[in-house]
């Protein structure tokens, strides 16, 4: 209980004030995004860990593949436990050129054991266009195991899903935006105080000494804000985005505290206020043990063995545990004196729930 309510304790005093952050950390440039890649592929040398016959199209792969090679055989005709069909996929970034290479995943489809030790075949990755933007072939990385014989066995991590790290090559650039003006900025969290300060930081930084031009920044909606490029950069899209994204902007955040139930965990910011408040808590716990008592009758008599259950229940309550909060309190009083009073994260959880639900706690309760 210690342990975990002072992980509550420390989640609750780290500072949050709002530091300056560059804005490459809170915009994106629209058209600048990654694509997603994805493939139907086959991995071979597997020892006796692939496919079993249940799996009919990990068979007929291999038997195309041999045909395109010059070897006829037969669906039927093949058993071979050293190879997996899997699902390949990637994420082709923005901007890729031919001949860059990239990251792929490889999952099991079938009833493949292991990947371990496999190797991917030469495999073509497509868009969601249908386009083959990639290949890609080579070894593959499990990062766990599994073994074991006679019904008993050990697994570590995912051993059906391994990654080929740089085993896809980029056959096609990627689709994107062409960078022109006005660049348009797309903000990671729409927020109307954010991009208030995003637009007085980019209009303070690329408006013209004199101050007749027009400002070149402006807000569409509150999540999108257009920037035209300066004179000064015309033909350098590239060097004004890269200026664009060192500008620091002060963010700003939402007051929230976020519960997850399920592991009693609570974060939650130290500037979040509480109005003056006083709390008390009380637990009152009922245990309820039931026994049995077994009677025999003696040997040979005509009597028969009864089964009686005897139950007992005790309640006990517990004193109840006083808190007051005076005006300007902050969480970080509350989880100091929820600590001193004994009370564990779950009583965190409810407390700050009741509050919410009493008005007195000024900040959005997420549950997850």
């Amino acid at each position: 209980m210690k342990r975990l309510l002072s992980s509550v304790l420390l989640a609750a005093i780290m500072s949050a004030s709002a530091a300056a952050a560059r804005l490459k950390e809170l915009v994106s440039i629209e058209g600048v995004r990654e694509n997603q890649l994805v493939a139907y592929g086959l991995v071979v040398g597997l020892a006796g860990t692939g496919d079993r016959k249940q799996t009919m199209f990990s068979a007929q792969s291999l038997t195309n593949l041999l045909e395109r090679m010059g070897v006829s055989v037969p669906p039927a005709a093949i058993q071979v436990r050293n190879t997996a069909a899997v699902m390949v996929t990637a994420t082709l970034p923005a901007f890729a050129q031919p001949g860059m290479r990239i990251d792929v995943t490889e999952a099991a489809i079938g009833d493949a054991a292991n990947l371990q030790g496999g190797i991917l075949l030469l495999t073509s990755l497509r868009g969601a266009d249908g386009q083959v933007y990639a290949v890609a072939q080579g070894p593959v990385v499990t990062g766990g195991f599994a073994a074991g014989r006679g019904g008993s066995g050990q697994s570590v991590n995912h051993p059906t899903v391994g990654r080929t790290p740089n085993g896809g090559i980029v056959e096609r650039a990627a689709p994107s935006a062409p960078l022109q003006s006005p660049v348009r900025l797309q903000l990671r969290r729409s927020d109307f105080i954010t991009t208030a300060r995003i637009l007085d930081a980019l209009n303070r930084r690329f408006t013209s000494p004199g101050g007749g031009a027009a400002k070149p920044a402006r807000a569409e909606n509150p999540g999108l804000i257009s920037v035209t490029i300066p004179a000064e950069y015309a033909g350098r899209a590239t060097e004004f985005i890269a200026e664009i994204e060192t500008i620091p902007v002060e963010a700003d955040r939402l007051m929230r505290v976020v519960v997850n139930e399920r592991t009693g965990t609570v974060i939650l910011g130290k500037e979040i206020r509480i109005r003056p408040v006083a709390i008390l808590q009380g637990n009152l716990s009922v245990e309820i043990q039931t026994t049995v008592t077994v009677s025999q009758p003696p040997p040979l008599s005509p009597g028969t063995t009864q089964v009686t259950p005897q139950t007992e229940v005790a309640a006990r309550e517990e004193k109840a545990r006083n808190l007051i909060l005076q005006d300007g309190a902050t969480v970080e009083d509350l989880v100091r004196g929820l600590a001193a009073i004994g009370s564990t994260p779950r009583d965190v959880i409810a407390i700050l729930q009741n509050l919410s639900r009493a008005g007195a706690l000024e900040a959005e309760i997420e549950v997850i």
